[in-house]
Formats: structure tokens, sequence, C-alpha cells
């Protein structure tokens, strides 16, 4: 894990309710405290 993606997996830890908006896709796979999803919003991507 990157430290870019550890610090949004961190943040989510701490902050139970928050929701983490991503720009990519990869973060899907990151968990926080061992198996619980973390909550995402990534903007929907179409070719113009």
């Amino acid at each position: 894990m990157s430290l870019a993606d550890a610090c949004p997996v961190r943040m989510a830890e701490l902050h139970a309710h928050g929701v983490v908006l991503r720009l990519d896709s990869d973060f899907s796979i990151c968990r926080k405290n061992g198996r619980q999803v973390i909550p995402t919003v990534t903007p929907d991507r179409e070719a113009p």
C-alpha cells in the first residue's frame, strides 16, 4: 500500500462515518480495521 492510499485508509479508521472521495478505482481493494469496506465516492468517467 502506498502512502497516498494509506492516508485515506487511516482517516477512514479515525472517522467511522466518513466517506472517501477517490479519482481512481484502485482504492476499492483497501480495507479499514482489517476487513471493513471503506465507503467511497468515485466520479463516473465517460469518454467524451
